[in-house]
């Protein structure tokens, strides 16, 4: 039976809008410590093997897990009028982040027929000169989708053209099973500025460790210039165990890495040919990354069943499955299921499904 391996011991400034800051944000905050420098060179080392150029110790941000960097760049974007772009469907943490901090969220969709790329004329439509930043997350997060060189050179130059910095949520990077390879958004980071979320938690499947990143991508020194960098370290003061921390950076071996995509495109596989026999749901694009899948739900061929979260929490009571309701993410009527578990389990949960279905269908 298949399991999870265990865990291993310058160029000019753009001219349209640039991203500004909240002063009132940094208002009585404290410098940041000094953070390890070996630690701080692990990351840069580490995430620098994927990019066209080498980052440094100044670039690199270490956080509690990268649901702290989402915390602090929401924190240092927020001002009055300003307005962050988020993907539909998308992770919810940082709508929650947003709301708190009072800075609008707009959102634009992924096109499930286009393999849940961003529409990129929604994205143009939305932004106006109060516009901070987009999100994107890759590999995809509800979606299981990822991203192609081409997409993101395209998303960086519709930046580019906004005047915005894109945040690009990496948290699942090189967790690619399908035709897809993984592209770092910093990459295109001399087009547009990058802002690149990421964590151990996943790749090295050690998330008690709450150790993240979030490292700056911008060879023509814009967030430096617009003060983005100085307030993100009014935000921050995580000291690691840089020991730990860069042992398993450049210690883990390859076939730790490959062992863990062969379970992960296993279960995917198990998880997309089970739910072509399951009526009441479609899978319109094939999970390629991360670790779940978004099904729509067609109520039509459901009797009591009201939508997405009706649909959840009985077939909760009735099957003992949990499944995340797509409102949840922010598309009503679909779902969002996770295949990183066991793969009789994943069999045994799916069957349960199709018995939930069974029992709740129309008569014809």
């Amino acid at each position: 039976m298949a399991t999870l391996p265990s865990s291993p011991a310058s160029a000019p400034p753009l001219s349209p809008r640039e991203p500004s800051l909240n002063p009132s944000a940094l208002a009585g905050s404290t410098a940041t410590p000094t953070l390890s420098e070996f630690s701080l060179r692990g990351v840069a080392e580490y995430l620098s093997k994927d990019l066209p150029y080498a980052l440094s110790p100044d670039d690199v941000f270490l956080t509690v897990g990268c649901i702290q960097a989402i915390e602090v760049i929401i924190s240092v974007l927020a001002r009055p009028s300003a307005n962050i772009l988020l993907p539909r469907p998308g992770f919810f943490h940082y709508e929650t982040c947003a709301s708190s901090s009072n800075l609008e969220m707009r959102h634009f969709d992924l096109l499930p027929e286009r393999g849940w790329e961003v529409d990129l004329m929604g994205v143009e439509k939305l932004a106006d000169e109060n516009t901070v930043a987009m999100v994107i997350v890759n590999p995809g997060n509800p979606c299981g989708n990822v991203y192609s060189y081409d997409h993101l050179k395209k998303v960086a130059e519709m930046a580019k053209k906004l005047g915005i910095m894109v945040i690009s949520d990496e948290v699942y990077a090189h967790l690619v099973f399908g035709n897809t390879p993984f592209t770092p958004m910093g990459v295109f980071g001399s087009i547009a500025p990058v802002l690149t979320l990421g964590s151990i938690s996943k790749r090295w499947i050690v998330p008690g460790w709450r150790l993240g990143w979030l490292v700056t991508t911008d060879p023509n020194g814009i967030l430096t210039k617009h003060g983005v960098v100085e307030s993100i370290k009014g935000f921050l003061s995580t000291s690691p165990d840089p020991a730990t921390f860069i042992q398993i950076l450049e210690k883990t071996p390859d076939d730790f890495f490959s062992r863990t995509i062969d379970v992960l495109k296993q279960t995917a596989d198990i998880c997309y040919e089970m739910i072509k026999d399951i009526p009441c749901i479609t899978c319109p694009y094939k999970p390629e990354g991360s670790m779940f899948v978004m099904v729509k739900l067609n109520l039509s061929m459901l009797d009591g069943v009201k939508d997405d979260v009706d649909f959840c929490m009985k077939l909760s009571k009735e099957e003992s499955v949990i499944v995340l309701p797509g409102v949840v993410v922010g598309m009503k009527n679909w779902l969002r299921i996770t295949f990183t578990i066991e793969p009789s389990l994943l069999r045994d949960g799916l069957e349960r499904i199709k018995a939930f279905y069974e029992r709740h269908a129309k008569a014809p």
